[in-house]
């Protein structure tokens, strides 16, 4: 089995997510390109040492720049603030490598367009980190809305909620700095946004209302001073889709009590399908016409029927979770630059979600609908 270099640069959530996934993707799809730790970076030296013992990194730096410069480097995984992507990953196209870069790919469609046309220039494979379209379910949903299952689709409601930034006093940060673009219509609204594209298509026109709940955070941790917040903690929209239907969707990350609720309805003519990533091996599904005696919600539960599950656990009813459908996703990624099917999403499909996002931001400035362009 061939060997492919891996660098990582960040070492947080997503860093050592990236991690786990590299050091099992090989083990799951035997058929699969062998990820070598080479290399990884993190602007704190300490951290970039501490994931390189825990994971097997053969270096660790504090100069990302070193690392997209190895040679022995193939892929680049792109784990930090969005606001730093472009640069990063621009560098790595221009060193060869191949990118894998976490969402949202920049703070503006414009820098996103850029890092697509120079990846598409250079011939290189992209990847961005919308892993929870890689779960067996859901590909199942796709499919039977494509067969018709649904009929003609008439509705969509996408949300997209949790709580971590609720508390007024996580102090401010780069999640809710505005050079780094918007607030949660961007950092998980692009998720929603993402996947209501994978079910349905694109979305050509918006119409959007984002609002700022908490307005000031601490400077640091425990501080009296206090910084203005000025992007979105919760970002709903009205959204018409190219096939004719129309929906809504909601990004919100101030919802109490909510820790991953990101999810979908989709109603047809023939059927509605109903998912909650709280419950990510379930997918519901209602068919018209049934015997009102017995009509209702059929639970679909993800098992090896539902490829690629059965890589993972041959019994269905044991469950894939975060990190698996991370492994799925650097699977595809893996078998692009191998030469296989480009699954994506890659830079060019952040590009579409970039580009919604910014409509939506500008829609809720102008207070009308404005057209995707």
């Amino acid at each position: 089995m061939q060997e492919i270099g891996v660098g990582i640069i960040g070492t947080g959530f997503m860093g050592k997510t990236h991690a786990l996934a590299y050091r099992a993707v090989a083990g799951v799809f035997p058929e699969s390109l062998r990820p070598k730790l080479v290399a990884v970076a993190d602007i704190d030296e300490d951290a970039a040492k501490r994931a390189a013992a825990q994971f097997g990194f053969a270096r660790a730096s504090s100069d990302w720049k070193s690392l997209v410069t190895d040679p022995a480097v193939e892929v680049v995984s792109i784990t930090t603030p969005n606001r730093v992507h472009k640069e990063q990953a621009l560098a790595a196209i221009a060193a060869g490598k191949h990118v894998h870069c976490e969402k949202p790919i920049a703070p503006r469609a414009a820098d996103a367009k850029i890092m697509m046309e120079a990846a598409e220039a250079a011939g290189v494979v992209t990847q961005v980190g919308f892993n929870y379209i890689k779960n067996p379910i859901l590909g199942l949903a796709r499919s039977m809305i494509v067969a018709g299952e649904l009929g003609d689709i008439v509705s969509f409601r996408g949300i997209h909620a949790e709580d971590y930034m609720a508390d007024a006093d996580v102090p401010y940060n780069w999640r809710v700095d505005p050079s780094g673009g918007g607030g949660a219509i961007a950092d998980i609204g692009s998720h929603i946004i993402g996947m209501s594209r994978f079910l349905l298509g694109p979305i050509v026109e918006v119409i959007a209302d984002l609002r700022t709940v908490v307005g000031s955070r601490p400077v640091s941790p425990g501080a009296a001073e206090r910084r203005k917040v000025e992007v979105d903690d919760i970002g709903r929209a009205i959204v018409r889709f190219e096939r004719g239907c129309s929906g809504s969707i909601e990004a919100n990350w101030v919802a109490l009590g909510r820790k991953m609720q990101l999810g979908f309805e989709v109603t047809g003519t023939k059927g509605t399908l109903v998912f909650s990533q709280e419950r990510l091996n379930e997918l519901h599904f209602y068919r018209a016409g049934a015997n009102p005696r017995e009509a209702g919600f059929v639970r679909i539960e993800a098992g090896p029927q539902h490829a690629p599950y059965g890589n993972f656990i041959v019994a269905p009813g044991h469950q894939l979770g975060f990190n698996e459908l991370k492994t799925i996703e650097v699977a595809d990624f893996l078998r692009a630059i191998a030469g296989g099917e480009q699954k994506g999403p890659d830079f060019r499909e952040a590009w579409e979600i970039q580009k919604i996002i910014d409509t939506a931001i500008q829609s809720s400035k102008e207070r009308r609908w404005l057209a995707v362009s």
